[in-house]
């Protein structure tokens, strides 16, 4: 069994690459408690680590709030629309949705469902940031129009509400779209591959590089899947042809997501997945290390980490690969099996003698994850749910990726927008003389990296989205998710009323100061109705440690002949016509046979029972005509 708190034992070390991924089918969801006690020395620092940590976080968080464009303009929408305001949430809500809705009449009808409840008014000129006064007297025209309707006449036959949702709605739609591609360009580098490198120049004239994600996932048709291989490879064409001078900065790469490259990417069709998304990742990287611009593989949902790591393998260890070190991948540090996919990957590192750059973060699905394990009615979660948890699972992953057991194995890139996670990294790195990276979001916390840019010889990658703001939402959603809530350190970063000693507090220390290690007004899926009933038990069928027990199960069922015949006096007849029965879910499997009851085997089974059911001799039978409503009483 995986034990996080001897990870930095040789003797732990030693262990054969199967016996890590064993460990990581374990850990889907792994008792939380149990698991955080191991985790927690690992991720705990010493007094002289824990003071350098604090006193570089409290440099840096003075340095970001004395610069004048500190607040971005972005960072000044999400704090003041947060998540702890009904403004907020409604924005989020409807964002969310039209993401989802397909069709205008009930986007229409959302629009006119929400927008009206909530007061804007109070919005208006409290910031001085354009997008967020733009934004600001939008919704609040919005909110007019459709309160406009019921404050006049709330008569449904209302000749001026039937103006309204006729000529008002989609207009608040529009605005809506235009508002979300405004808040897109904050957030996306440009709508193509060329846009973007152009755009970029600023930044890596500071001495940032970047790796460009092509806006995409899920793709649901073959088309959807050709699309997207073509912007990816028309990206890499485009980066590994950039002339653009700059030493300073490693050179640009490119993000991938599987779900873009195949319409079927899941654990049902993982045969299809090795063998047609596999070409699809190879025809890549051929040609990306033919331009040589280096390739990450984004991380996704929790139920994909396995196939994605199957591929991954794979795909690493073909020719194409070999002798590289430009093919990497993404760890999310809020899953409870991040430890030992770094563990695994260091033994795959080591087989091969090559290094994979990693890029750890902290995690984008969190609300899903959480919700599909409610809907399936688990035992447990597949991630931590404290973000202080997740903060040391992240401390723990970043004290093994800059240990011993990983140097010239795995490369570093830290991703945060934390300072006293971007601290701990700091000061961890200079202890251990390792090269690393970081990493950060287009668009966010501008102010932290230029911070450390100007006082670290570190490089500094930016993750930058490039597509068609059509293409947005999904990740729109995401980022406003995690960033959102008043809680969020982006938030609390900018907002000069949260004092900076509440920004460097260790969150091993405050997650110890719980009563409870694991979230508890987060219920185990299988309690989430409290006491009125327990929740239907479910499995989730695309994890190994769900499934393969199922699977054992079952394969005991798989030598099995099944036999049916008829039975007579207790003895089985088999001298009927004989049929051979196949599996239903695969017919060419014969699985036994059954012999059909012959006239004459009929009428002796019924010989049978009628001396059963008349002991005392024969019956005489009269058909008795049926009763018509007709006939008289």
């Amino acid at each position: 069994m995986f034990n996080a708190s001897k990870v930095l034992e040789p003797a732990f070390q030693e262990q054969p690459k199967s016996f890590f991924w064993q460990s990581i089918t374990a850990n889907y969801a792994v008792d939380e408690t149990r698991y955080l006690k191991e985790l927690i020395p690992l991720a705990q620092s010493n007094a002289s680590e824990h003071r350098d940590v604090a006193e570089t976080a409290t440099s840096l968080i003075r340095k970001v709030r004395e610069q004048d464009d500190s607040v971005h303009m972005v960072d000044a929408l999400l704090q003041e629309y947060s998540l702890d305001t009904e403004e907020g949430i409604l924005l989020m809500c409807l964002a969310e949705a039209l993401m989802r809705i397909p069709d205008k009449y009930t986007a229409d009808a959302l629009i006119q469902d929400k927008l009206s409840d909530a007061d804007w008014k109070k919005h208006v000129g409290r910031s001085e940031s354009t997008l967020v006064n733009a934004s600001t007297w939008g919704l609040l025209l919005t909110g007019r129009v459709v309160k406009m309707d019921k404050r006049l006449d709330g008569s449904p036959s209302s000749i001026w509400k039937r103006l309204i949702k006729r000529s008002g709605e989609p207009v608040i739609r529009s605005a809506m779209y235009q508002a979300m591609a405004i808040m897109g360009k904050q957030f996306v580098l440009g709508r193509d591959i060329d846009e973007a490198l152009r755009n970029a120049r600023e930044y890596r004239e500071l001495g940032y590089t970047y790796s460009f994600d092509m806006l995409g996932e899920a793709a649901m048709t073959r088309d959807d899947a050709d699309r997207y291989l073509k912007d990816y490879m028309d990206a890499i064409e485009s980066v590994g042809n950039d002339t653009y001078p700059n030493s300073r900065a490693p050179a640009p790469s490119i993000s991938i997501k599987l779900s873009a490259l195949h319409p079927r990417y899941e654990v049902s069709q993982e045969e299809r997945v090795l063998e047609e998304l596999y070409a699809t990742v190879i025809d890549l990287l051929t040609f990306a290390r033919e331009k040589k611009v280096s390739i990450t593989i984004d991380a996704e949902e929790m139920d994909r980490l396995e196939i994605s790591l199957k591929l991954f393998e794979k795909a690493f260890t073909s020719p194409v690969a070999k002798g590289w070190g430009g093919f990497g991948l993404v760890i999310q540090a809020y899953s409870k099996r991040a430890l030992p996919v770094l563990c695994w990957l260091t033994k795959l590192a080591k087989q091969q003698g090559d290094e994979i750059p990693i890029r750890l973060v902290k995690g984008a699905y969190w609300d899903t994850e959480i919700k599909i394990c409610q809907q399936l009615g688990l035992e447990g979660y597949p991630v931590f749910t404290r973000k202080e948890a997740t903060d040391t699972s992240y401390l723990a992953c970043l004290r093994y990726l800059l240990s011993d057991y990983t140097e010239g194995a795995l490369y570093p890139q830290l991703a945060s927008h934390n300072a006293h996670t971007v601290s701990s990294v700091l000061t961890m790195a200079r202890n251990k003389g390792r090269r690393i990276e970081f990493q950060r979001l287009h668009g966010m916390g501008d102010a932290l990296y230029n911070s450390i840019l100007e006082d670290n010889n570190l490089p500094v990658r930016i993750y930058a989205p490039v597509g068609a703001h059509k293409d947005l939402l999904p990740y729109l959603v995401r980022r406003l998710l995690e960033n959102g809530a008043n809680s969020s350190f982006v938030h609390r970063l900018v907002d000069a009323a949260t004092p900076i000693e509440a920004l460097v507090q260790n969150p091993v220390q405050e997650l110890q100061g719980y009563d409870s290690l694991p979230n508890d007004r987060i219920p185990l899926p299988v309690d989430i109705f409290g006491n009125e009933r327990r929740n239907s038990k479910g499995m989730n069928i695309h994890v190994a440690a769900h499934l393969d027990p199922l699977l054992n199960h079952l394969g005991q069922w798989a030598k099995k002949r099944w036999e049916a015949a008829p039975v007579i006096g207790g003895e089985k007849r088999r001298d009927g016509e004989r049929s051979d029965i196949h599996a239903p879910y695969d017919r060419s499997q014969h699985v036994g046979q059954v012999y059909w009851t012959t006239e004459a085997q009929a009428e002796e089974a019924w010989s049978l029972q009628r001396k059963v059911l008349f002991p005392g001799g024969s019956v005489r039978w009269r058909i008795v005509p049926p009763v018509s409503s007709d006939t008289p009483s």
